[in-house]
């Protein structure tokens, strides 16, 4: 019918999901039966004080939707005031709606070819990086090791469940809501899953298969330009269950035993974007008050999560982090032997095997880079230059008073041997992201 067409047209970009769309469509009742009921009349009359009178009803109807959407967002925001991630994602929801994929992108082999350049792009990055010779980083002693993770209860399950978003991926046998309404029957059998997991030390090789839908980065490029989409991963919703249990008790035993990074405010409670932010700014305008001049490197990596060796990183939580024995043979089984495949509406492609890198949209692999990422911080401090990191993003900076070259030549050598370290832990620089910045009496900034 026209009317719900010219609606559904007009409600593209409010990016209400369907649940609340079907509630608001029943609370409208007489709303729709008015719309419908002035629209037959229209076409059957044909007369304009018809149409008016429809285009009349149709307005109104229109104006109830935007204030249930305007009640339904502001709900969310109020209820999750404190909640960032969620906060975030409703106005990306807001201000991004999704971007529909041409139709010629549909297809197998476009599938395929999509799979293919995001392999390509990766193993590109690590054959570009070219070792050097070793920067000595030494590991810190430590006192106590995890040999084995501790068997979990009816209640953590169900608590770890709860707490998980009710997303779902097409590799889910049950639809996450349908799980978490039955999961009084599920409850034994999924305790036992994550025991036997624990017990043996192997991750369960059904839930290494990641689904990779592209993304546009931005709604003004070209669509038909592979280079212009940065693949999203979904994961099997068992899988991160199991993920969210040994992040639990690598998060606590990381803090009893002060392994995180002092100035690393990524993945760890009570640090976030907010105290890496403040941190930063607070040493920089500490020194500008005391009449120093300040420079800040942002320092970015290309695709950092997806070239983290594997190697490299069980040595990390061996020698840097004190995991060993059945906990460092389920990360081995956990990191080994993953798969991927893209997917574009109905269309699949081949699987892909991934040979390095932390799975993305994991709930695991922000950690675990982390802790890939420990010797940095040292390697920082050697050259006494201060830096606070988030993720892969890190930020090294010096203060100096006017004619004072010493801290910027320590700033300089810092950054020739993290170029090093990077390329020996098959990281790479991203130069066009890099950025200079001079706070002072006439603050400069350089790329």
């Amino acid at each position: 019918m026209f009317w719900i067409l010219l609606l559904l047209s007009r409600l593209k970009w409010l990016t209400i999901d369907k649940r609340h769309l079907g509630e608001v469509k029943i609370r409208s009742g007489h709303r729709k039966g008015s719309a419908e009921k002035a629209e037959r009349k229209w076409r059957k009359s044909k007369l304009q004080v018809h149409f008016e009178i429809y285009k009349e009803v149709l307005c109104e109807f229109n104006q109830f939707l935007r204030g249930e959407r305007e009640k339904y967002f502001s709900k969310i925001i109020a209820n999750c005031r404190n909640n960032s991630r969620v906060l975030f994602s409703t106005v990306n929801r807001l201000t991004n709606p999704p971007v529909s994929l041409p139709l010629e992108l549909i297809s197998t082999s476009k599938c395929n070819e999509f799979a293919i350049f995001f392999y390509d792009k990766v193993q590109g990055i690590k054959n570009a990086i070219i070792s050097t010779t070793q920067i000595a980083t030494l590991p810190p002693a430590r006192h106590l090791e995890l040999t084995h993770f501790t068997p979990v209860t009816d209640k953590t399950i169900e608590e770890v469940i709860s707490g998980l978003s009710s997303c779902t991926c097409c590799l889910d046998e049950l639809p996450t809501r349908f799980l978490k309404s039955v999961l009084t029957s599920l409850l034994p059998q999924l305790v036992q899953l994550v025991n036997i997991s624990f017990e043996t030390g192997a991750f369960p090789k059904a839930l290494k298969t990641a689904v990779i839908k592209p993304l546009l980065k931005k709604s003004s490029l070209d669509a038909k330009v592979l280079n212009n989409y940065r693949p999203i991963s979904n994961l099997p919703f068992l899988g991160k269950v199991l993920e969210k249990v040994i992040y639990q008790q690598l998060t606590y035993f990381l803090l009893s035993n002060n392994v995180f990074d002092t100035f690393q405010s990524g993945c760890r409670p009570h640090h976030s974007t907010e105290t890496a932010l403040i941190k930063v700014t607070n040493d920089i305008r500490m020194n500008t008050n005391a009449g120093k001049v300040s420079v800040l490197v942002l320092l970015d990596l290309s695709a950092a999560f997806d070239t983290v060796d594997h190697g490299i990183l069980l040595h990390r939580l061996e020698n840097w982090v004190g995991i060993s024995g059945t906990a460092l043979n389920w990360f081995k089984s956990y990191l080994e032997d993953r798969t991927y495949f893209v997917e574009i509406g109905n269309c699949v492609s081949d699987k892909i095997s991934m040979t390095c890198g932390v799975p993305q949209g994991s709930i695991l692999g922000p950690l675990l880079f982390n802790l890939y990422m420990l010797p940095l911080g040292q390697l920082i401090n050697s050259n006494n230059v201060s830096y606070h990191k988030y993720a892969d993003d890190t930020q090294i900076y010096v203060s100096l008073t006017a004619g004072e070259h010493g801290p910027v030549d320590a700033l300089c050598h810092c950054i020739e041997q993290i170029s090093l370290w990077m390329q020996n832990n098959f990281l790479q620089l991203n130069s066009d992201k890099t950025e200079i910045i001079v706070f002072g009496p006439q603050t400069q900034r350089q790329s």
